[in-house]
């Protein structure tokens, strides 16, 4: 591992001009980001969706793709090797919110929702999926009687495998969370789980399975050559993690912080480049695909 791949850079890459790729702030994500240009049939091209494709919205059913996301995926999707976005929501809630299904250009489009244990592939339309672990089911029960005394505006989302407690509409978020954490992550541990903060959030989900994991698979069972990685949140650190060991491994990586105020510092500090939001994330998407035009 170099110290070029491990040490934070500082301050923001240069921007992208008109046809022209933003410049990475390490001498790693530079050579990244060229080995995806020059061989793109080998790249796989791997996203996180909340923050990064979609808006960060009080509700998770309303985050819809950011506009030109779906449209900009499509047109990377037909000149690399794989486009996959890699999520902690289910596989079902992703195709809904972006219509995935119904776009004919991403056919090389994988969904690897839950970190990696459910994963959805275009090419077939068909989603595999294990049982849940016991643990989520017995946690279930627990968390209503464990939430029973918090703020208004603490909520529970059911992924089935996986509970999320989202505070963002209470009345203060960064406190509600704070203050439940220690006890959730009893909980959480009791039933055989772990505890995985986010923006705003607390996931109780099963050991063991993060964006690292699910990369390092599709990376190996790709033959990827070259990697880009998106994410906004300390979830997407063990992608770019990944993305480090992969360097030494002689695969080509660059990883992109898609920026707002709620972003923790050791993911933006860790980016080989940083854009504005899902905003950003599309102009750069869009750029690279002007880049790889025959």
């Amino acid at each position: 591992m170099t110290e070029s791949s491990t040490s934070p850079p500082t301050g923001r890459a240069a921007p992208a001009t008109v046809g022209s790729p933003p410049t990475p702030r390490t001498p790693a994500g530079g050579a990244g980001l060229a080995a995806l240009l020059t061989a793109p049939e080998n790249a796989l091209v791997a996203l996180d969706y909340d923050g990064t494709l979609s808006p960060i919205v009080s509700r998770p059913g309303d985050a819809v793709p950011a506009p030109g996301a779906m449209a900009a995926l499509s047109r990377i999707a037909r000149q690399v090797g794989t486009v996959a976005i890699i999520t902690g929501r289910p596989v079902d809630a992703v195709l809904q919110l972006t219509e995935a299904a119904r776009f004919a250009d991403l056919g090389r489009l994988l969904v690897l929702g839950q970190y990696g244990l459910q994963r959805w592939d275009a090419e077939t339309g068909q989603t595999t999926s294990p049982e849940p672990l016991p643990g989520v089911s017995t946690l279930r029960s627990a968390l209503t009687e464990a939430l029973q005394d918090a703020p208004a505006g603490t909520s529970v989302e059911d992924k089935q495998h996986a509970l999320v407690v989202h505070v963002r509409r209470t009345a203060d978020p960064d406190a509600t969370l704070a203050a439940l954490t220690p006890a959730l992550s009893r909980l959480a541990q009791d039933h055989g789980l772990e505890a995985a903060p986010g923006k705003r959030v607390l996931e109780l989900r099963p050991p063991g399975h993060d964006k690292g994991r699910a990369l390092r698979a599709l990376v190996a069972e790709r033959g990827a050559r070259s990697v880009l990685v998106a994410g906004d949140d300390l979830g997407d650190l063990p992608a770019f993690e990944a993305v480090d060991e992969l360097r030494a491994s002689g695969v080509g990586g660059v990883t992109v912080c898609s920026d707002s105020p709620e972003v923790p510092d050791a993911l933006r500090l860790r980016a080989d480049l940083v854009v504005d939001g899902p905003a950003g994330m599309v102009t750069l998407l869009e750029v690279l695909a002007d880049r790889l035009m025959p």
